[in-house]
């Protein structure tokens, strides 16, 4: 993100920290759970239904399920230690994991769909831990990729769903009740604004059901049986630790997935800081650390209870921007409604009997949605043709294999079949395409040495050297060395204002697109550089030696990124050729 003056976000009427009436806390947190209840109860019922599964695991997994995304939702609203963002992120059922974890229960049973989440998970801590080391591996266009091809696998089986009707029914009711869904979800979705436009799926599944009843295909008799209140008839149905060939050929697409899903929870903790304050900010990479964690508990907590695993609704970021109210008691207050419903087993009975048809009909438009997300994920990354390249490359061959076009003599059964997947197979080309790309760009070159201010004569020599490789002399050379000797000193003042801890520095220099790309890589300590350059010339703004440091460190840049991790601090200056 490039350096600017610091914008104002008036719209923000409660930022996180601040506490609203109870009334607007209780309110919202009722009309975010009310939003959002559908889908976390679907997922798992569409899950578990196309994969044969019984109505009494069913019953067990959406109990499990709303407990878990409301556990989650407070974790990620207090923000305790490095587990949870400190925001409003609304943690609910993964549309994303719908194919492999049809797969799993199809070929293994619940207890192995809980094994492989409990695994998966851990790589999500692995990721959140380190998130600063896979920031160039797990690029914008590889989950943009992936993105689309879950919409690619998702689609056969939600297709599969249209026409699932109950004994004595017809097509023409099937017909009837998808035509519904779709007739109050799209033209409300196209032409409703504000928070109407919100509840498009809501009120679709609710137009549907209507149909639903009218054509006698509503189960009532599910809704009748559901008690008021109460605990899941199901019972949990365990782990399955033998690791037989089954786990091992699932495995891969597991952990694809589940990086897939950390990558959307990254966007969506990018994305709520934007709107959760007053005073435009740095985004906080430990934050976001956080909510990768915090997802990563939630996706443990639902291996180990044997349900699908959650990730956060970008919902969030659309009601807090609508509403202005960012505080952190109102996803408190979210997650808390959500462990109530919890245990209103007539609740969940009311949306388990929704027939399947409306369940298909909401799920097409969601992942309808869900593949254009991944086309502006790659899109908002900025695309080149090598990028397009990869995209193109990468999702075609992903809909080969999972069509079972491609060379399926050889690949049918490579690997215990984990190929046969789209998603699995598109992503790992995306993968190796984009790291053939990084390999072969220009070659970086690194210096490590102790922060301090003895080091700049070993900087200016390093950047010597990059220079000349790269025959740049004069005046580029001279704006390098000043951009780095004010990058070095602001850093070391902020070590002097801190607990001024020793701390490793490692340089990295590169050249791109003409322009040179520094990265300063220390331990994290102090307070974000991009905020104070865009607080120059404002009120706040203190100390001239600073003030003046900063400001020659902008005119010598093009950009500056200051990308703060509970494991690192990672500042990232271009300086362009005069």
């Amino acid at each position: 993100m490039a350096t600017q003056r610091s914008e104002s976000n008036p719209g923000v009427r409660f930022e996180p920290n601040e506490s609203p009436p109870l009334a607007i806390t209780a309110g919202l947190g009722f009309q975010f759970a009310v939003l959002t209840i559908t889908g976390i109860v679907l997922t798992p019922a569409i899950v578990i239904r196309a994969a044969g599964g019984t109505e009494s695991y069913l019953s067990w997994a959406v109990f499990a399920a709303v407990l878990v995304c409301g556990t989650t939702t407070i974790l990620q609203a207090l923000g305790k230690g490095r587990i949870g963002a400190g925001y409003v992120l609304l943690m609910g059922t993964s549309a994303a994991f719908i194919s492999v974890s049809i797969g799993a229960i199809a070929q293994g049973g619940p207890a192995m769909l809980g094994t492989l989440v409990v695994v998966s998970a851990l790589f999500q801590y692995a990721l959140g831990a380190h998130l600063s080391l896979f920031r160039r591996i797990l690029t914008p266009t590889i989950a943009g990729t992936v993105i689309m091809l879950i919409a690619v696998t998702v689609m056969p089986i939600i297709f599969d769903m249209l026409d699932d009707v109950p004994d004595g029914a017809t097509s023409s009711d099937a017909a009837i009740t998808v035509a519904a869904t779709l007739v109050v979800i799209i033209p409300v979705a196209l032409r409703a604004t504000g928070a109407l436009r919100l509840w498009a799926p809501v009120l679709g599944v609710f137009a549907g059901s209507a149909a639903a009843v009218w054509v006698g295909v509503y189960d009532f008799e599910l809704v009748r049986e559901a008690a008021w209140l109460g605990l899941a008839e199901g019972s949990w149905p365990g782990l399955d630790l033998s690791f037989n060939a089954t786990f091992w050929s699932l495995l891969p697409a597991f952990v694809f997935v589940t990086l897939v899903g950390a990558i959307e929870t990254i966007g969506d903790a990018i994305a709520i800081q934007g709107v959760s304050w007053r005073q435009q900010r740095a985004v906080d990479y430990r934050a976001v650390q956080g909510a990768v964690n915090a997802d990563g508990t939630g996706n443990l907590l639902s291996g180990l209870l044997g349900t699908v695993p959650n990730t956060t609704y970008s919902t969030s970021v659309s009601v807090t921007e609508l509403t202005g109210v960012a505080s952190r008691a109102v996803g408190v207050a979210i997650g808390v409604i959500f462990l109530g419903m919890a245990f209103v087993p007539k609740l969940v009975a009311l949306i388990l009997a929704i027939p399947g048809p409306v369940a298909a009909a909401y799920v097409t438009v969601l992942l309808a949605m869900l593949f254009v997300l991944g086309m502006k994920i790659v899109i908002q990354d900025g695309i080149d043709y090598r990028k397009g390249l990869i995209v193109g490359v990468s999702f075609w061959i992903g809909v080969g294999f999972q069509n079972g076009v491609i060379f399926p003599e050889y690949f049918s059964e490579f690997a215990g079949g984990t190929l046969q997947n789209g998603m699995t197979a598109g992503g790992l080309a995306a993968m190796i395409l984009t790291l053939f790309s990084e390999l072969t760009q220009s070659r970086s070159r690194r210096i490590e040495m102790h922060l301090e201010v003895e080091a700049l004569p070993k900087i200016i020599e390093f950047l010597e050297e990059f220079a000349a490789r790269h025959r740049w002399e004069g005046a580029m050379l001279d704006r390098l060395g000043a951009a780095a000797e004010e990058t070095l000193l602001t850093l070391l003042r902020e070590d002097e204002e801190g607990e001024g801890a020793d701390r490793q520095l490692r340089l990295t220099a590169r050249k791109r697109d003409g322009r040179a790309i520094l990265e300063f890589a220390a331990a994290s300590e102090g307070a974000n550089l991009q905020d104070r350059i865009a607080l120059l010339g404002e009120p706040t703004a203190v100390g001239v030696e600073r003030d003046m440091s900063l400001r020659l460190l902008r005119h010598f840049t093009s950009s500056v990124r200051h990308q703060q991790y509970h494991d690192g601090d990672i500042v990232t200056i271009e300086v362009e050729a005069p």
